[in-house]
């Protein structure tokens, strides 16, 4: 079990190669390691239309797969997409076992993937890294079961939980290494979502801008704006990535018209109470959209939104070693929260570490549900 748990290791960083690239497909790495006891074959998946990690990693493997251990991170798939089912290709190699980290809820019912496998007489062990392997695809899984994205929502403050200072200057609160470390987070999104607020204000590109991740699918910018706040000399409208403006029938046509003559999609979301754009609405239309990993960027009062709605699944604050302070300089998150504080919302840490001089503090939504 020691070498599964190594190999399993070693096919998570051979998954992670496909960052950014392979959704709606689910990030996966695979290994094969040969009757002598040596690995003759890795994969990744690279991207849809491509082959999958088994695939590639039999290729590599050759004749040296017949009576090998293939170790890979997602159940293998059993019917034919863009590419041919990964189970024909391991039982004509003649492999003679399967470790699986996490299983496939997009095969449907059961583990199909598996019980082919099984039935052709080869060896699966299942659930070597689990935990681990799930993770890796958290985002691909919530939209094959519920239809919706898995929403990260990433904010940058002083260590007081200032987002700017009262003047309204913004820019920058953290450092490099920390804005450096927001590109990934942009590169594994399918989409980065703003309100009209932050745009008006500061009139960012949204975009990936870090050379690793210059090959990628640019994720979607999504501006959430009610009313028509936002003018289509803004960035967002520059071409650079696909761009989707939420608003509701309070904005008038010609406002609309505007955006769309820039190629942005519009799309008419119902209203909230508060004659806003419904959150789950917009989760609703985005996940018809293939849209798998949702980062919420800013502003505070969007924040509020998904986080009122309990809509979010994961914090991820980038907190500088600095002190702003002011009653009037605005905070992280708005909205009408909750009271009394015992109240509030629950999270577990997941990890927290050093990004440059800042705190990178990462936490998940602790639900009971």
């Amino acid at each position: 079990m020691e070498r599964h748990e190594a190999d399993m290791r070693r096919a998570l960083e051979l998954a992670e190669r496909g960052w950014g690239r392979v959704s709606p497909n689910p990030l996966v790495g695979a290994l094969v390691r040969s009757l002598d006891g040596d690995v003759v074959g890795e994969g990744w998946h690279e991207g849809p239309g491509t082959p999958h990690a088994e695939a590639m990693a039999l290729a590599v493997a050759g004749t040296e797969a017949r009576g090998a251990t293939v170790v890979c991170t997602l159940e293998p798939c059993n019917r034919f997409g863009r590419t041919p089912p990964c189970t024909t290709a391991l039982i004509e190699a003649g492999v003679a076992r399967v470790i699986v980290g996490a299983t496939d809820p997009g095969l449907g019912e059961g583990t199909p993937g598996i019980a082919e496998l099984r039935g052709a007489g080869i060896d699966v062990v299942t659930d070597v890294l689990g935990a681990g392997c799930r993770a890796l695809n958290e985002a691909f899984e919530r939209h094959v079961l519920t239809g919706r994205p898995f929403v990260v929502l990433k904010s940058a403050s002083s260590l007081d939980g200032k987002t700017a200072a009262a003047d309204g200057t913004s820019r920058w609160i953290t450092s490099d290494e920390a804005r450096a470390d927001v590109q990934r987070l942009r590169a594994w999104s399918d989409a980065v979502v703003v309100g009209s607020g932050t745009v008006v204000a500061d009139d960012p590109s949204l975009t990936v801008r870090d050379h690793r991740y210059a090959d990628t699918r640019p994720p979607r910018r999504v501006i959430v704006d009610s009313t028509g706040r936002v003018s289509a000399t803004a960035r967002v409208f520059d071409g650079s990535a696909p761009t989707l403006v939420a608003t509701t029938d309070r904005t008038s046509h010609g406002r609309v018209s505007a955006w769309e003559e820039t190629g942005a999609e519009v799309v008419i979301i119902d209203r909230d109470e508060a004659g806003r754009v419904s959150i789950p609405g917009l989760l609703d239309a985005l996940g018809k959209r293939d849209v798998q990993g949702l980062l919420v960027e800013g502003g505070a009062h969007l924040a509020g939104s998904f986080v009122d709605g309990d809509l979010v699944d994961r914090f991820v604050f980038y907190l500088a070693p600095k002190v702003i302070g002011g009653e009037r300089a605005p905070g992280m998150v708005a909205g009408a929260g909750w009271m009394p504080v015992d109240a509030g919302l629950g999270l577990v840490f997941e990890r927290i570490e050093r990004i440059g001089p800042d705190l990178k503090v990462v936490a998940r939504v602790h639900r009971h549900r």
